[in-house]
């Protein structure tokens, strides 16, 4: 196993919501009458959805940038993403004047690309998956001498993404669950945190897709597992786990499930309907799990995270038809 860079603390966590408060606006949480009694439920959506970027990422890109020296930041940043975390890094590079290269794997989602470069930032294809780019990635810090921002090894990303659920119990004192998505692992990493320091009764749930299962089967048998990866939604789209937030989320998660693509799928198509809300397939990944566990969450008060809404038009059509 990888060296586990330093846990981040409730400490870390409320310091990044000072740093990035300028930058990244509160997120709502609302409560649905159509999609409560729908699930039989009280459930509220955190719609992180709702960000410039459309996804909740943005809060970790800003905690890193705004704490890295002149010279780190002169070096230029270099990640790699399946989208939504390359946006966050383009977008804080573009903030704090620092060049950003974002390795991403062919046939990425089109509106995710676009945005990095909007943003400014240099895109670089490689491979057909995220592991393969994220390597790439790896090899041009060492040969161009960019500082490598690895995208779940960071303890400043995920104490950036977990002011998310810093927000929720705030804003929802009596929750029971709160329901995230996992794809590599920083936003329920945080959600463990938050929730751990401040309300320790809550329960957090990771939920991921089953057709990308390394990090559920790396939580259950408590050591890093590569897995086949086959998922369409490209925010889940991971073929292994990752030492930092897999050593919270040993410590501090309280249960993970799986669901299928299709189940996805399903939710995307029911925060339409009772929810009027547009989510893609990881930010849909969460509210999958609140139908999967329905009859276990009856008489519960549930916070589910929308982590982002960065559907393509194509996709959309295709989830809904002609």
């Amino acid at each position: 196993m990888a060296e586990i860079p330093p846990v981040p603390t409730f400490r870390d966590v409320l310091a990044a919501r000072r740093r990035i408060s300028a930058y990244v606006p509160r997120t709502p949480l609302h409560h649905y009458a159509a999609l409560s009694k729908l699930l039989g439920y009280e459930v509220r959506l955190k719609h992180e959805n709702h960000h410039a970027l459309g996804a909740f990422k943005v809060r970790g890109g800003i905690n890193l940038l705004s704490q890295l020296s002149e010279e780190e930041r002169s070096r230029g940043l270099v990640t790699a993403s399946s989208g939504n975390h390359g946006q966050s890094i383009a977008y804080a590079c573009s903030v704090f004047g620092a060049k950003a290269v974002i390795c991403l794997p062919e046939g990425a989602n089109p509106l995710k690309v676009e945005s990095m470069g909007n943003l400014g930032a240099e895109v670089v294809f490689h491979g057909s998956e995220f592991d393969v780019a994220k390597a790439h990635a790896e090899r041009l810090a060492q040969e161009e001498g960019y500082l490598f921002v690895h995208p779940a090894n960071e303890p400043r990303l995920v104490a950036g993404v977990a002011t998310a659920s810093l927000e929720i119990i705030e804003d929802f004192p009596e929750v029971d669950v709160i329901l995230v998505p996992l794809g590599g692992g920083s936003g329920a990493s945080g959600a463990c945190i938050v929730a751990k320091a401040m309300a320790p009764d809550v329960k957090v749930i990771a939920v991921q897709s089953a057709q990308a299962p390394a990090g559920y089967l790396s939580w259950r048998e408590r050591r890093i597992v590569e897995s086949p990866m086959r998922t369409r939604a490209e925010g889940l789209a991971t073929a292994t786990a990752y030492e930092l937030t897999q050593s919270i989320l040993w410590e501090l998660l309280d249960d993970f499930i799986l669901v299928s693509d299709d189940e996805i799928d399903d939710a995307i198509r029911v925060l339409l309907e009772k929810a009027h809300t547009l989510a893609e397939g990881a930010g849909a990944a969460a509210t999958a799990g609140a139908i999967k566990l329905a009859d276990q969450l009856q008489g519960m008060r549930v916070a589910v995270i929308v982590s982002g809404g960065n559907i393509t038009p194509s996709q959309l059509r295709g989830l809904l038809g002609d």
